[in-house]
């Protein structure tokens, strides 16, 4: 379900980019290169139409955002990250035993005699 919905949002954000960049804004946008040779609808059907095509696609965002995030996939015990098992399991710096550190005596010699 999860990569379902991660597959979706991916669709939904390419469309938003498209449609975005074809509407015309105040510099005239890539819509302005079209407008001449697309006549079928009109300007003014073709600026409603990206706009509720805008409004419609950040709704659909927003519930694929939102149902992505409740149907993350949620582990067991058995599931948990190695992170988690690492925290868990770590030694504490006041428990690790400390060795005592003599300096060998100046007047020994070497093989302890």
């Amino acid at each position: 379900m999860y990569l379902l919905v991660s597959v979706l949002v991916l669709i939904v954000c390419v469309l938003m980019i498209l449609i975005v960049l074809v509407q015309n804004s105040k510099g005239g946008g890539l819509a302005s290169n079209f407008q001449s040779s697309n006549q079928f609808m009109g300007v003014r059907k073709t600026t409603d139409f990206l706009e509720k095509s805008t409004w419609t696609l950040a709704v659909g965002l927003m519930a694929f955002c939102v149902i992505g995030s409740l149907s993350i996939p949620r582990g067991d015990e058995a599931d948990r990250s190695i992170l988690e098992d690492r925290i868990e399991t770590i030694i504490d710096p006041s428990a690790i035993p400390t060795f005592p550190t003599t300096t060998p005596d100046p007047g020994a010699t070497p093989d302890g005699q």
